[in-house]
C-alpha cells in the first residue's frame, strides 16, 4: 500500500503590470478566485514601491510587517517604465567607452535603409551623450595587438565624470570573448565613482560589435529606470 501524497497548501499568485502612471495587480487567491487592484506607480507619501504595496494590500499586511513569503507561490511582473525612458530620452547621461578607431561604429551601425530611395536619411538620436576611444586592441583569436592604456582610459573617464556623467557603457572589440580589457576599464570607472558601469561581455556576450554595443548602452542608460521597477524579495 502506497503512502498518500501530501498536498501542498494553496498560496497566492500575483501578476503585476507597472506603467508610468498606474500599477495594476491581478492576483489569484488560495481559493482560486481572481482579484484586481490598482495603484499609482509613484506615491512616495504613502508607499515606497507600488508593486510591493499592491501585494501588501491584497494580503492585508501592514507597512510595518514583513510580507509573508510562505503565503506566496509566484510573483510575475512586467513594466513599460524602461521602454518609456528610452522613447522619451529620459535615461541617465551616458559615456560610451570603445576601442580606438570605432567611435562611430554604433552611429554607422548596419546602414539599414527602410526607405531605399529616400534622399534624406533621418538617423535616430543616440542614447549616449558622448563617446571616448581607448587605446587597446585584441584580435579575434585573443592576441593582444595593443595593450590596454589605463592612463588613456582614466583621462576619458575623469573628463566625463567632471562633466556630470555617472553611467558608462564599455564596449571593446572582441570583448565578448576576451573581456580582460573591459574588466580593467570597469575597475577604473569604479575607482573614479561611476554609479552605473555596463560592460558588453556581461550585458550581451555576442559576437557582433554593434548589437552588443547597442544593448550595453541601453543597459547603462536605463539601469536606474529598470532598478526603480524592481520589487526585490517578497519578504522585504
Amino acid at each position: 500500500m502506497t503512502a498518500p501524497l501530501l498536498s501542498t497548501p494553496a498560496r497566492w499568485q500575483f501578476w503585476i503590470d507597472r506603467g508610468g502612471t498606474f500599477t495594476d495587480v491581478v492576483a489569484r487567491r488560495p481559493d482560486g478566485r481572481l482579484v484586481a487592484h490598482k495603484l499609482l506607480s509613484d506615491n512616495p507619501e504613502h508607499y515606497p514601491d507600488a508593486a510591493l504595496q499592491g501585494i501588501r494590500d491584497l494580503l492585508g499586511v501592514s507597512a510595518d510587517q514583513p510580507i509573508p513569503a510562505e503565503r506566496i507561490a509566484a510573483v510575475k511582473m512586467g513594466t513599460t517604465v524602461a521602454t518609456n525612458a528610452l522613447l522619451e530620452r529620459k535615461g541617465d547621461r551616458t559615456l560610451l567607452l570603445i576601442t580606438q578607431g570605432f567611435r562611430d561604429a554604433l552611429r554607422i551601425a548596419y546602414q539599414n535603409r527602410p526607405k531605399l530611395f529616400a534622399r534624406q536619411i533621418v538617423l535616430p538620436e543616440l542614447l549616449y551623450e558622448r563617446v571616448a576611444e581607448v587605446r587597446e586592441r585584441v584580435s579575434a583569436q585573443g592576441e593582444v595587438l595593443a595593450p590596454f592604456d589605463a592612463d588613456d582610459a582614466r583621462r576619458s573617464l575623469e573628463t566625463a565624470w567632471h562633466a556630470g556623467i555617472r553611467a558608462v557603457a564599455i564596449v571593446f572589440l572582441h570583448g565578448y570573448r576576451f573581456p580582460e580589457h573591459e574588466r580593467l576599464a570597469a575597475a577604473l570607472a569604479k575607482q573614479i565613482g561611476f554609479t552605473q558601469i555596463s560592460t558588453s561581455h556581461e550585458v550581451s556576450p555576442l559576437m557582433k560589435l554593434v548589437g552588443r554595443g547597442d544593448t550595453t548602452v541601453v543597459d547603462a542608460t536605463c539601469h536606474r529606470s529598470c532598478a526603480a521597477t524592481s520589487t526585490g524579495s517578497p519578504a522585504n
